[in-house]
């Protein structure tokens, strides 16, 4: 064991990095984990974090000692105002619980009877266009997506929420991901205009979801849900149900998840798209040649293998969490060196995805690296869109087949061309979103 100091960024008195994060987090990231190696630490006011940048590091952290690391207490604290104590922030044994709980919700038979609802839907959005019309696609993905989920989570048509509810999604997640880097954040009961905002944003979602909760507790029927799988769940151990409570997080977990980071993988796959016009015109030709002008079922996914390079290219470039953070739980090796309790650790795969080890020529937008040989000898966690070890996000089978489905549905009907604009840039607000969203002309091509 070494006894080495870890690198260090100090950044200014009192504050550390707290302006560099602010002004481009992103930025900073990468700029560290190119200039430090596999490990560094950084400072936000008083607080060390310190950013493992290695697929190895990764495996430590999130499989080997999962136990020695907790999700942190800020992220907790920050992210629990939206999920309360969901599976996105419980602990412990109540997290495994959860998990157990909500599983068979996940399994391949139940996601897969999904497909057409994902489908049709995509294909009742693709239809409201006109040919040359100038939309938001990052907008009109989170519609899609909000829509999705309230089918397939709570077998509700929000169509006529779908605005209000993205809209009450988006003031809640900047909220959280505000209190991240302030160096104080005023409790959330304080009369403030920015908690007030928050509180009402809070208050429409939980409005929703308890309404359909009660609404599924009238009747106690299983209507192939979701939250009917969670209304029913019952933990083996002591025979207990979730309360309503419980399910409310879940449930709220579930709704940021299925609807915000698949929004946004969508968003980045057209973005992408329209910038590499041969890997669009080879997606569109794919999916006519297996589809034939009919929409997607579950059954046509492994005839459309390039779409799905596509999805998991886009994830890699701008993937949907950008960053992964734990505390330590107890004093821990980590690289060599010895991390004390309560240590603050980062893991970006917004950085680890650009590492050129792991992915030559990483800025380059190829989704013809994602070969079975590839991805056979890619070190476990050097991609890692959904995270990894036993709190990997449990609907990562589930966002994949809606995002195949997706850019299939649209492909063979529309093609995307970007409008002239400034230049996109990412937006790290817990999910990684295109700030400003992504203006974009439809060409009808029917």
């Amino acid at each position: 064991m070494t006894t080495a100091t870890i690198p260090l960024r100090r950044g200014l008195p009192l504050l550390g990095n707290i302006p560099a994060m602010r002004r481009d987090r992103l930025g900073f990231l990468v700029d560290l984990s190119r200039s430090a190696g596999d490990i560094c630490a950084f400072r936000i006011a008083s607080r060390t974090l310190y950013l493992a940048n290695s697929a190895e590091l990764a495996q430590v952290v999130l499989v080997d000692e999962a136990a020695g690391f907790e999700k942190t207490d800020r992220m907790r604290f920050n992210l629990g105002l939206l999920v309360g104590n969901g599976l996105l922030t419980s602990l412990n044994d109540f997290h495994r619980r959860q998990r157990r709980l909500v599983a068979p919700a996940f399994q391949h038979r139940r996601i897969g009877a999904y497909a057409d609802v994902m489908a049709d839907y995509a294909e009742r959005t693709q239809a409201e266009w006109r040919d040359g019309q100038a939309i938001d696609v990052a907008q009109e993905m989170m519609r899609l997506t909000l829509w999705v989920v309230g089918k397939t989570l709570f077998d509700a048509d929000v169509r006529g929420e779908a605005g209000e509810l993205g809209q009450a999604l988006s003031t809640a997640l900047r909220f959280a991901n505000d209190r991240f880097t302030a160096v104080a954040a005023p409790p959330l009961s304080w009369p403030t205009p920015r908690n007030r905002q928050a509180r009402l944003a809070l208050a429409r979602l939980d409005a929703t979801i308890y309404r359909l909760i009660a609404e599924w507790r009238a009747t106690g029927e299983d209507r192939g849900d979701l939250l009917s799988m969670l209304l029913q769940a019952q933990d083996e151990d002591d025979g207990s149900f979730m309360t309503d409570a419980q399910v409310r997080d879940e449930a709220m977990t579930l709704f940021l998840a299925g609807h915000e980071t698949t929004a946004n993988a969508l968003a980045w796959s057209w973005y992408l798209l329209a910038q590499h016009p041969e890997a669009y015109a080879r997606m569109r030709a794919e999916v006519r040649e297996a589809l034939a002008g009919r929409p997607p079922t579950l059954a046509d996914l492994e005839r459309l293998p390039y779409t799905l390079r596509v999805l998991k290219e886009a994830m890699r470039l701008y993937p949907p969490a950008p960053m992964i953070s734990r505390q330590a739980a107890r004093p821990i090796d980590l690289g060599g060196y010895r991390l004390p309790s309560g240590a603050l650790v980062l893991i970006s795969p917004y950085t680890m995805h650009r590492l050129p080890n792991y992915f030559p020529d990483p800025q380059r937008f190829d989704p013809d690296r994602w070969t079975p040989e590839f991805e056979r000898a890619l070190p476990r966690h050097a991609y890692m869109p959904f995270g990894g070890g036993p709190r990997i996000c449990i609907g990562n089978q589930f966002a994949l087949m809606e995002g195949q489905i997706i850019l299939a549905a649209l492909a063979q009907r529309v093609r995307f061309e970007l409008s002239p604009g400034p230049q996109i840039a990412p937006e790290a607000v817990i999910t990684l979103r295109p700030k400003g969203g992504v203006r974009m002309i439809v060409n009808d091509e029917r």
